[in-house]
């Protein structure tokens, strides 16, 4: 029989995949691959479900860990944000399940391996490019793409199988995972409507302010409130506790890969709090150059990152300069918690570079005297003076 590895998220796209390619014969191997988005009850439902629609086995992969490995740490390294707005929530998801899955499908030496990505977004590059890469000899497969189907034709084919579960499609499309929610709807099919506060997973319920404190050693998050735990513990912790205040709302504009505009809202609470945590303690810590490069090499990076291009050696280069730029990015970030908002307060970091021993900024000089401040101004204005003069004469 042709061995299959199919990558299913229990939805109706996925359920129409695993349903059809059992019954052309294939041994269909459904695998989910959870980056935060799945419940333990939601894998029960997704394997009982699985196996009734065909599938040989069934495999839930809890990928958390490896996200944040290969890619959430990076976009924190690097404050991504895409188009100063998006924190790279499912794009950066969908690369590591394109991982794991093709991973899976080589280790059982399927021949086989599908999605059920439609030709009109931007998962199927994602997972095509990353599958391609890693295994060019196993031959892909789309049934929803090839066959151009509708979504009343998939609920009409599995009512036909006996497959009677519920398919209503649901006001909102969300998706869930460590870095961040994304909702659609139609308002986001617009471009002028915004998504009401029902649209969104978390509604708003603390009005009183409340401090935390963030921790961070190399850049990487490692106590909230002086709790130390791994980061992805930390992650989740702080989306528990932000979640509450409506925090990380916002509507992303961007170009998909094949070329169209679109729109996507998202909530990431915690992701935002921590990016620009994280900002202002470089900020402190960091030289202006090395923020000025980084901030150029990590918005390439989250493009890269978008675009599917995660597999390119220059991604592999670009991680050891985030990696290396980290090293004194140490210390606290105090902020407050408010609805729909929250403060960064300060910093408190033995990596201060904003040292009073030197002088303070407007008020007093420690380390020149007024004769030095005098002779570097005259030698900055050098290059002015002799360009305005070679070029105000030929006026």
């Amino acid at each position: 029989m042709k061995k299959l590895v199919l990558a299913y998220s229990g939805g109706l796209d996925t359920s129409y995949c695993l349903k059809t390619l059992s019954q052309e014969g294939y041994e269909v191997h459904a695998v989910s691959v959870n980056t935060g988005g799945f419940s333990t009850e939601e894998n029960a439902t997704q394997e009982k479900n699985a196996y009734a629609m065909g599938a040989s086995t069934y495999r839930s992969i809890d990928a958390l860990q490896s996200f944040y490995d290969k890619i959430v740490k990076y976009l924190i390294f690097g404050n991504v944000l895409k188009n100063n707005t998006y924190p790279l929530s499912v794009s950066a998801e969908r690369i590591v399940q394109a991982i794991e899955i093709i991973e899976y499908a080589k280790s059982i030496d399927a021949q086989y391996i599908a999605h059920g990505s439609t030709g009109a977004g931007n998962d199927q590059v994602r997972f095509d490019l990353i599958f391609q890469v890693l295994a060019p000899s196993i031959e892909i497969i789309t049934p929803i793409r090839d066959k151009q189907l509708s979504r009343e034709a998939e609920i009409d084919y599995l009512k036909s199988q006996g497959i009677n579960l519920s398919w209503e499609k649901a006001q909102y499309s969300i998706n869930q995972g460590l870095w961040g929610t994304s909702v659609g709807g139609s308002e986001t099919l617009t471009s002028h409507q915004s998504l009401p506060d029902s649209a969104y997973p978390s509604p708003l319920k603390e009005s009183t302010p409340k401090k935390i404190i963030l921790s961070f050693k190399a850049g990487e998050l490692v106590a909230l409130n002086g709790k130390s735990d791994d980061a992805v513990s930390l992650i989740q912790q702080l989306q528990t506790i932000a979640k509450d205040y409506a925090i990380g709302r916002d509507i992303h504009v961007g170009d998909t890969i094949i070329g169209i505009k679109g729109r996507v809202g998202f909530e990431a609470a915690a992701p935002m709090i921590i990016l620009k945590a994280h900002h202002l303690l470089e900020k402190h810590t960091q030289t202006k150059w090395q923020q000025f490069q980084k901030e150029q090499m990590a918005n390439f990076y989250g493009m890269q990152l978008h675009e599917g291009n995660y597999l390119d050696a220059v991604m592999r280069d670009i991680e050891a300069f985030l990696q290396s730029s980290q090293k004194t990015v140490n210390g606290d970030v105090f902020v407050t918690l408010h609805p729909h908002r929250f403060e960064l307060e300060g910093v408190d970091s033995p990596n201060d570079l904003m040292n009073a021993s030197f002088g303070s900024y407007g008020e007093m000089n420690k380390g020149w005297t007024a004769d030095d401040a005098k002779g570097f101004i005259k030698i900055t204005a050098n290059a002015h003076k002799i360009y305005g003069s070679v070029n105000n004469d030929k006026k």
